[in-house]
């Protein structure tokens, strides 16, 4: 289990779905494109459950650069044109490269 002191492992992106067609993936973290892609395969499986809505909650996000972000608005488009939603609520700025 890690703690919010554990600088080693606050690099790492995470996610947390709160129960799926109900509530919102909370990310957290620092997102990268490596971190979208772990956001992209939890929101794939709540899409698979039937949900036509898929809420994604960025306010735990502390630093994101613009391929995460860039590789969240693709996803968003993607899902788009299969009749899935994809919400970001609270989408930071990207971080200065």
């Amino acid at each position: 289990m890690t703690t919010a002191g554990d600088t080693a492992l606050d690099r790492t992106p995470r996610t947390e779905v709160v129960v799926p067609r109900m509530g919102p993936i909370r990310v957290s973290g620092h997102l990268t494109r490596q971190g979208a892609d772990l956001v992209r395969g939890t929101v794939e499986s709540v899409r698979r459950t039937g949900s036509s809505c898929v809420v994604v909650d960025l306010t735990g996000v502390r630093v994101a650069d613009g391929a995460g972000l860039d590789a969240l608005h693709t996803l968003r488009d993607s899902l788009s044109g299969r009749g899935t939603r994809l919400l970001l609520r609270n989408e930071p700025e990207p971080s200065p490269a």
